[in-house]
């Protein structure tokens, strides 16, 4: 997989910019999957079926999809056991965490709104 490299250059910050890094990062963690991967993670650590647990609908494919892109990215650590069968655990790295922050803002605002949000969807719907 190619990725763009960071040399310092201000466009490869900016997420207006179709070829920044910071547009492909922003691409790779700003999807349904991975938002809800790092809300169930949390503090927590927790095995691959855990995971598939905690975040309904989730298919096998699409969380290990997922867990690979965000270790790939810094913002989870997976941890494999020396076990028969192997134990694979997932926690959320430093970076993780403070994305996690922002996540819970996201959450926060969709509780707060969600009547508002019903309220306008019938309206258009009608």
């Amino acid at each position: 997989m190619v990725t763009k490299q960071f040399g310092d250059s201000p466009e490869e910050a900016d997420l207006r910019r179709a070829d920044s890094l910071a547009r492909e990062i922003f691409s790779d963690i700003a999807n349904k999957w991975a938002l809800l991967i790092i809300e169930a993670l949390g503090e927590r650590t927790l095995r691959f079926s855990e995971l598939r647990d905690e975040v309904e609908g989730v298919s096998h494919k699409m969380l290990t999809q997922n867990l690979r892109m965000l270790e790939r990215n810094g913002m989870v650590e997976r941890t494999v056991h020396p076990t028969v069968p192997p134990r694979v655990e997932y926690t959320l790295t430093e970076p993780g965490r403070a994305l996690r922050k922002a996540v819970d803002v996201m959450c926060d605002w969709t509780h707060r709104y969600l009547g508002h949000i019903e309220t306008a969807r019938s309206r258009f719907d009608s």
